[in-house]
């Protein structure tokens, strides 16, 4: 087949209310080269650093997003977008008082095992 269309996108639970549609990555399609996902981070949600071995792009739809990354912090609004490359720690927030809604694609696709979270 020379397309696949998408409608029926996996719901990934994680802690902190954020949500994920993964429409396509290991979970949904069992696409190992490419995960894209849809994502609606609460307000006061964060993550723990991580360094991952995939590059990551993030697109902005709506709010903001605290992005640490360097030594420096990287605020992230609709309508923008930033590429986080593998290998570089991060740490990913919305400390803000309304949901960030955005769009993440990771090369290769995003797997627990290659994240490499640091201990909250």
């Amino acid at each position: 087949m020379k397309y696949y269309h998408q409608t029926s996108p996996i719901s990934i639970p994680v802690p902190g209310g954020k949500t994920i549609e993964e429409h396509f990555g290991i979970p949904s399609t069992n696409t190992s080269d490419i995960s894209i996902a849809h994502m609606v981070a609460p307000p006061g949600w964060g993550e723990p650093f991580q360094t991952p071995e995939f590059d990551e792009w993030t697109l902005m739809v709506s709010g903001k997003k605290q992005i640490e990354v360097d030594g420096k912090v990287v605020v992230l609004k609709a309508g923008e977008s930033i590429q986080i490359h593998r290998g570089t720690k991060v740490r990913y927030s919305n400390p803000f008082d309304e949901p960030a809604e955005y769009w993440s694609v990771c090369k290769p696709a995003f797997r627990i095992e290659t994240v490499h979270r640091d201990e909250f």
